[in-house]
Formats: C-alpha cells, sequence, structure tokens
C-alpha cells in the first residue's frame, strides 16, 4: 500500500508538473505569437455593446455600425497614443542630453559646496587629511561625471535600440487592426462556430468565466482607481505641508504615476528627493523621503485588503499571488494572478470544480 501511494503520488506530482511546465510556455511564447488575434477579439467584444445598441436605436445594418466604431476607436487612440508618445520621447530624449550639463551646472557645484564642508570640519582634527581628500574628492567628481556621461550615452543607445523594434510592433499593430474589422463584423457567426465545436458543460464553463472576468476586471479597475485616489489626498496633503507649489498638480500627476507597478510613486519621488538633497535644500528632500515612506507604507497596507477583498480574495492570498505573477510574468503577471486566483476560488465555492475544500 505504502509502495502503491508513493507512486501514485510521484505520477500526480508529474502530471501537475508538466501542466505548470505546458501552462507557462503557453504564457511565455505561444501568446506573444496570437496576442494581436487575442487583443482584436477583446476590442471587438467591447464594442459589440454599443455597436448593437446604436444598430438598434438607428435600424442600420450592425456589421456598417461596428466597423464604423472600430474606426473612431483606432483613429482616436492611435491620435492620442501618437501625442502621447512623441511628447514622452522628446521629453525623455531632452532630459537624458541634459544630464551632463545638468551634473557640471547644478550637481557638481553642490558636491563641491558639500566637500568644502567636510574639509573645514576635517581641517580642525588633522590638516594632513585635507591633501589626501582634495585628492579622493577629484577623482570622485571624475568618476562621477564619466558616469553620468556614459549614462547619457546608454540610454540614447537603449532608445534607439528600441526603435529598432518599431517595425516588429507596426506589423502586430497593424494585423491587430485589420483583425479587430474582421472579427467585429462576424462577431456572433465566430463565436457560433466555436461554441459548435465544444460540448455543453464546456460552453457553459466559458461563459460562467467570461462574465466573472468581466465583472472581476471592472472591480479591479474600481480598486485601482480607490487607491490612486487614496494617494492623490495624501500627496496633496503632504506636499502642501512641506510647502511644495503647484501641490495638487504635481500629487495628480504621482498618483497616476503610481498606477505604474515598477515604477510607482518612488519613480518620481527618489529622484526628487535626491535632487533637492544634492543641491542643499536638506529640509525638502526630508519631507519628500517621509511624505514617500507614509504613502508607501499606507499603500502596502490598503493595496492587498482593498484589491483583495473586492475580488473575493483574503490579503495574503492576493499579496502572495501579486507577488508570485510579477516575479515570472512581470506586469502582466502581477495583475492577472489575482485575478485567476480569484477565478479558481469562485469555481471551487460553486461546485463547478473541486480544488480543495
Amino acid at each position: 500500500m505504502d509502495y502503491e501511494k508513493q507512486k501514485r503520488f510521484i505520477v500526480n506530482l508529474i502530471y501537475c508538473g508538466l501542466i505548470i511546465l505546458l501552462v507557462t510556455i503557453t504564457i511565455r511564447y505561444a501568446l506573444g505569437l496570437v496576442s494581436p488575434f487575442l487583443a482584436a477579439f477583446l476590442i471587438a467584444y467591447i464594442l459589440k455593446i454599443p455597436a448593437k445598441w446604436i444598430a438598434g436605436k438607428t435600424k442600420l445594418p450592425y456589421k456598417l455600425i461596428a466597423m464604423v466604431l472600430v474606426l473612431v476607436f483606432y483613429c482616436t487612440a492611435g491620435i492620442l497614443m501618437a501625442l502621447v508618445g512623441i511628447k514622452l520621447v522628446t521629453v525623455t530624449v531632452d532630459m537624458v542630453m541634459a544630464l551632463p550639463s545638468i551634473y557640471r551646472n547644478q550637481i557638481e557645484p553642490a558636491l563641491g559646496y558639500l566637500f568644502k564642508g567636510i574639509e573645514h570640519t576635517v581641517s580642525r582634527m588633522d590638516a594632513a587629511l585635507v591633501k589626501t581628500l582634495n585628492g579622493m574628492f577629484a577623482q570622485f567628481v571624475q568618476s562621477v561625471g564619466e558616469l553620468i556621461t556614459s549614462l547619457s550615452v546608454r540610454m540614447v543607445e537603449t532608445l534607439t535600440g528600441y526603435a529598432s523594434l518599431l517595425p516588429g510592433i507596426f506589423v502586430k499593430i497593424l494585423l491587430m487592426i485589420i483583425s479587430t474589422f474582421f472579427i467585429a463584423a462576424d462577431y456572433d457567426l465566430m463565436v457560433e462556430f466555436i461554441a459548435r465545436q465544444l460540448s455543453d458543460k464546456a460552453v457553459g464553463l466559458l461563459l460562467q468565466i467570461k462574465e466573472y472576468v468581466v465583472d472581476i476586471l471592472f472591480v479591479y479597475i474600481r480598486s485601482y482607481a480607490l487607491i490612486m485616489a487614496i494617494t492623490f489626498v495624501e500627496l496633496s496633503v503632504g506636499l502642501t505641508i512641506i510647502g511644495v507649489s503647484n501641490a495638487i498638480l504635481i500629487a495628480f500627476a504621482i498618483s497616476v504615476f503610481d498606477i505604474l507597478p515598477v515604477l510607482g510613486t518612488g519613480g518620481i519621488m527618489l529622484p526628487w528627493m535626491v535632487i533637492e538633497a544634492i543641491s542643499g535644500n536638506g529640509p525638502l528632500a526630508l519631507g519628500l523621503l517621509l511624505v514617500y515612506l507614509f504613502i508607501t507604507v499606507i499603500r502596502n497596507i490598503l493595496e492587498p485588503k482593498i484589491v483583495g477583498s473586492q475580488i473575493g480574495l483574503h490579503p495574503i492570498v492576493d499579496l502572495v499571488s501579486m507577488f508570485v505573477g510579477a516575479q515570472l510574468f512581470g506586469i502582466v503577471g502581477m495583475i492577472s494572478f489575482p485575478i485567476f486566483f480569484s477565478l479558481l476560488c469562485h469555481l471551487n465555492d460553486t461546485n463547478t470544480i473541486r480544488l480543495y475544500k
């Protein structure tokens, strides 16, 4: 009996491992190949509801309305993305090219002022150390200058490398646009064809998953909108207290930037704090540090509770799923893993599948 249990355990372990490996390979590689068509299907699904409503009100053909909505959607999205992209690239290039001059005109004088204070203090204790400190400071300034220059060159090379990816991205976008027109025109026909290839049980399961995922995505967006609002209020109050001008406008910009999981609030506040500290504005740098620490602590406490409670997960489960997803698939995994685990819990609670007691 022990041998049979051990053999069954090993077989089940290998089976689960193969499933995990297959899912990982599918997500990492196969999903990228079909991503333009999946995105096209998603956009067609979103536009289906207003297209049917307009067709019912105007008595115009559904296909015509769907085509027009797809055209309007991509024209609007294309104009907005082009404007934002051009502005972002321009600002980034200007900042990168300005790094050496910023170092020469602001950072290096601030370092010199800081070193003068250290030199004055050391000269009182041991005058012989001043010469050594002068040599160390000169070498330090030279090293930092070379680092800033090399960093600027590398950032320009990185932007150039990203520019080389544009042809491939353009092809994918073109495929997505063309596919959206075809899918939007015959959305119901395609869905019915796919449904005919599946059993009634499989179709019911897919419909249940679709309805739950759509609802949970809405809840997910609402949860992060609440977190963004809380961050905006905290930043507005904090920046106003420490005397930052245009505090509300800056707080709004940072709270919008805070949506990005990798960068977040620290992507703006930490460089801002370092620049103020180097420029000799110690009180403002300290105030920014305190505001940033307060917001980070509050967010780390509230985010698992708000997002987890809204999507039906315990905060620790939500936290673990976000961490594992981020480690495996980056930003996409960080967003999708909590939704996936919430879906599994829902299917288990409705006795659709049995994963745990």
